[in-house]
């Protein structure tokens, strides 16, 4: 089945609206970033919601959508050990919050399935 031209628009809106809340709403961004990675949470959370919006931006553009798919596959992938480190402080929070936490995990794989499956219905421009 060829996908539909609105999947395309309807993940950019979704990682568009995303990267916006990074920098509206930043706090409960931060506390999912691994505390592994260098430098302030609160940096990393920006940087992330550059990145969602910049392939936003390719992919609601014909010219760059394949490249920025293939692109967002590969975000979803890397921010996976921020959903996981989210599920393990969570881990102790009540039902419900700690529900969403472990959510979101198995989230990531339709996520990177959506992205490439856009990448495949895009022409190379």
């Amino acid at each position: 089945m060829a996908p539909s031209r609105r999947s395309p628009l309807m993940l950019a809106g979704l990682l568009a609206t995303a990267g916006v809340t990074h920098f509206v709403a930043p706090k409960p961004y931060d506390a999912t970033i691994p505390r592994m990675l260098p430098g302030s949470p609160r940096t990393w959370t920006y940087v992330s919601g550059a990145a969602e919006l910049a392939l936003a931006a390719g992919l609601a553009h014909p010219r760059t959508r394949r490249a920025a798919a293939h692109a967002t596959a590969a975000f979803f992938v890397g921010v996976f050990p921020a959903n996981v480190q989210m599920a393990l402080d969570w881990r102790h929070r009540p039902t419900a919050l700690k529900t969403a936490a472990f959510g979101r995990l198995p989230l990531q794989i339709p996520l990177v399935l959506w992205a490439k499956g856009v990448a495949r219905g895009s022409r190379q421009g």
